[in-house]
């Protein structure tokens, strides 16, 4: 694939183009690092590296973020299908990572069972209604969702859930993340105001995001492999992105340690903002 045609042709690209040889049927075989860059166009490539790089140090600062960058800058430059097949393993990994350690994973899992189900079955849901087909619709989706996001973390106030109240709006929210989900590949609206206003603690609500963010990754995956845009070459591809993701956590862990996590997360809503507007408005 040439990398110049990469972002005028976002939201009609096939997922295959990445991976596929022009005028030929056949994946390329992805046995070594340089196979892979040069298969995939140089410019390309530099996205997906700094792209990642940037969403690890998101994800090590702030504890989330991974997917929601990855899926706003690769959104620039391919359609929303292509970007969530690049994030499935790095998210799962990471996402792993951070359900494993906390020692509430039990509790968590009685509690929020509910809104994991619907998360999983939203997801499936919307993309048998919505589909995956990456049109300009989809990349404006992607868009609105990032905004939101953004919005909600720098002007909502902190909410909280009546106990009472979970048994019907967590699986709500669940249905609600996971047709966004489908959609856009992103899983955070509403699963993540949702569950700041649960009242849990800090290393709870750690555990529990990694939890949402694991289903909503698995379910998505499960999507884009029903679909056939999850092969063999996006396996090893998102693989590959594996590898500035765990970079990037560690510097971003680094960093954390040296800056305002409050003013960075500030500047990161910011920021995101302003490229979920972007992609809204020029779709």
């Amino acid at each position: 694939m040439q990398s110049s045609a990469s972002c005028p042709d976002r939201g009609r690209l096939s997922i295959w183009q990445i991976f596929i040889q022009p005028g030929s049927v056949h994946i390329i075989p992805m046995h070594t690092l340089t196979n892979f860059y040069q298969n995939l166009g140089l410019t390309l490539s530099l996205l997906v590296i700094a792209t990642f790089l940037l969403a690890g140090m998101v994800k090590g600062v702030i504890g989330l973020g991974l997917p929601t960058v990855a899926m706003g800058l690769l959104g620039l430059a391919m359609a929303p299908a292509q970007a969530a097949a690049l994030l499935i393993i790095p998210a799962t990994l990471t996402n792993l990572w951070q359900l494993t350690f906390g020692g509430h994973l039990k509790s968590l899992m009685k509690r929020l069972w509910p809104m994991l189900l619907m998360i999983f079955l939203g997801t499936g849901l919307g993309i048998l209604w919505i589909g995956l087909s990456g049109g300009h619709w989809v990349v404006r989706g992607l868009g609105a969702a990032l905004l939101l996001y953004a919005l909600s973390g720098l002007f909502l106030p902190t909410l909280q859930v009546k106990p009472e109240h979970e048994s019907w709006l967590g699986p709500l929210s669940g249905l609600i993340t996971g047709v966004i989900t489908s959609a856009t590949g992103v899983f955070v609206i509403p699963a993540v105001p949702y569950l700041q206003a649960l009242g849990l603690s800090r290393d709870e609500l750690v555990q529990a995001l990694g939890l949402s963010f694991t289903v909503s990754t698995l379910a998505l995956a499960l999507g884009l492999l029903w679909h056939g845009a999850l092969g063999g070459g996006e396996l090893s591809a998102s693989l590959l992105a594996l590898i500035p993701a765990m970079l990037g956590m560690w510097l971003g862990q680094w960093l954390r340690q040296r800056i305002s996590a409050v003013l960075f997360k500030r500047v990161f809503f910011v920021g995101l903002g302003a490229l979920g507007a972007h992609l809204l408005i020029s779709g």
